[in-house]
């Protein structure tokens, strides 16, 4: 029997969120920290970090591998775009989708994103 789907509380959705908007320099950051680690002594609180942003980077990699071309291009547009020019209209007609297919997509990709990092 199919298990009720939980909703994620408001909070940890704009977290996730946060994570997506991130992506690229939370990648960054974990090379700098990888590298500093290299060429220092390793403290316990570095270490936590790198397990913690590795998680984050293939949970949001793992979800964005395995989505069709049209949600990659609703997640690059929403998400990875700088600055961000376009509403939802906006992003919806880029992809082309409807505005409300859109909002429909994002909160399923953020949703796949946070049960594969156990934030429920």
């Amino acid at each position: 029997m199919p298990t009720v789907k939980e909703r994620l509380s408001g909070g940890t959705f704009k977290h996730v969120e946060g994570e997506l908007y991130h992506f690229h320099e939370t990648k960054k950051e974990l090379q700098q920290i990888k590298n500093e680690i290299l060429h220092t002594k390793a403290d316990l609180p570095n270490v936590q970090r790198v397990q913690h942003l590795e998680r984050v980077i293939e949970a949001i990699s793992s979800v964005y591998d395995g989505l069709p071309r049209e949600k990659k291009r609703l997640v690059k547009i929403l998400y990875w775009s700088r600055p961000q020019k376009y509403n939802w209209e906006g992003i919806a007609s880029q992809v082309p989708i409807s505005k409300r297919q859109a909002q429909r997509w994002r909160k399923s990709i953020v949703e796949d994103i946070a049960n594969r990092l156990g934030w429920r």
